[in-house]
């Protein structure tokens, strides 16, 4: 209620606010504010000075004599507050922040408004966010770790693959390889075998006749052996000769047969030539040159000789089979066949 009792003497009191929209106002240690700037001290009456104390009480005193101050005369002052978004707002969440309780709602707390409706609450938002962000993040490091290790997997088991077929090429060659030398070797057993077979047949042919084919002929050419056989001819193919054909005639006759010369003529070279094993040189008149192939021994090794004369005997020196002599003809450096050479001397070989 207002109060129409008159303020002290000496203090200016302004128009008391009435009960209105603000409700009653009662000036409380807390909410009255000091008052500001220099107090106004009036001069002493009666014999006592009003100190700046002294008018507070009496302003206090004037306030409570004249009832409570109300603010109902003075207009209400419209207060607005800016529309700020509350942080389940910013989280995509709907309403604002209250302080009604929490509700928890699909494992997130919620809080009841006004409305009797839940919304989440701002923090367990933000916490529950975080951790989906932070599982998430998870599965995605697993995953790439899956994916990795998949790929290792397949790179292992790709170079594992190679180094198997790899071997298995190595395998398959090292068979092919072993196949071809087995071929080899079996014709080459079969070869000696057919020379031993011939030489043999010679030999008992010679032991029943009491003599070999004819050894000279007019014009002073011989045989270079008896009791033989004919295996290998001049121009055959395969792999034991090393220009991959046959450059002479072969006579496959017992070791120690004797060799004789064809012609008349000199020894110019005789000893060891590798493949050939032990061979001599005859150089004959003409210039036509005799080589004398795998021999076992050598009885002459220089000099002059003549035609049916003996120089050596049949063995199996050098890249052999089996015993034979390996008869070759030259001219000019080049080979002619042996066995049309000789035929060509009046010879029946």
């Amino acid at each position: 209620m207002a109060s129409n009792s008159p303020a002290p003497e000496g203090i200016d009191v302004q128009e008391t606010p009435t009960a209105g929209a603000w409700g009653e106002w009662n000036p409380t240690e807390d909410s009255a504010r000091p008052v500001r700037g220099k107090h106004r001290v009036l001069k002493p009456r009666g014999g006592l000075a009003r100190s700046s104390t002294v008018l507070g009480v009496g302003v206090i005193a004037a306030v409570g004599a004249g009832g409570i101050a109300t603010a109902q005369d003075r207009p209400q002052a419209a207060i607005s507050m800016p529309s700020l978004p509350d942080l389940p707002d910013l989280l995509g969440g709907g309403g604002h922040a209250s302080d009604a309780p929490a509700v928890r709602t699909a494992g997130i707390p919620q809080q009841a408004d006004g409305a009797g409706l839940s919304r989440p609450d701002a923090g367990e938002a933000l916490r529950h966010r975080i951790l989906q962000q932070a599982e998430s993040q998870h599965e995605a490091v697993e995953a790439q770790a899956r994916a990795d290790a998949e790929r290792i997997a397949r790179e292992a088991a790709a170079q594992e693959a190679r180094g198997q077929k790899e071997a298995a090429d190595k395998e398959a060659e090292a068979a092919r390889a072993a196949a071809e030398k087995a071929a080899a070797d079996q014709a080459a057993a079969e070869k000696a075998a057919t020379e031993r077979a011939a030489a043999e047949r010679a030999t008992v042919k010679a032991a029943a006749t009491g003599a070999g084919p004819a050894t000279k002929a007019a014009g002073g050419y011989s045989l270079p052996t008896s009791a033989y056989t004919l295996t290998s001819h001049y121009g055959d193919s395969g792999s034991m000769w090393s220009s991959g054909h046959h450059t002479g005639l072969d006579f496959a006759a017992p070791t120690g047969t004797p060799v004789k010369a064809v012609g008349g003529g000199k020894v110019i070279s005789a000893g060891w030539s590798g493949p050939y094993g032990y061979r001599i040189v005859l150089q004959l008149d003409d210039g036509t040159e005799v080589w004398y192939c795998h021999l076992s021994s050598m009885a002459v090794t220089s000099g002059s000789v003549g035609a049916g004369e003996t120089i050596g005997r049949v063995g199996a020196t050098g890249n052999v089979t089996g015993a034979h002599l390996h008869l070759e003809v030259r001219r000019g450096g080049s080979t002619v066949d042996p066995l049309a050479w000789l035929e060509g001397k009046g010879l029946n070989v």
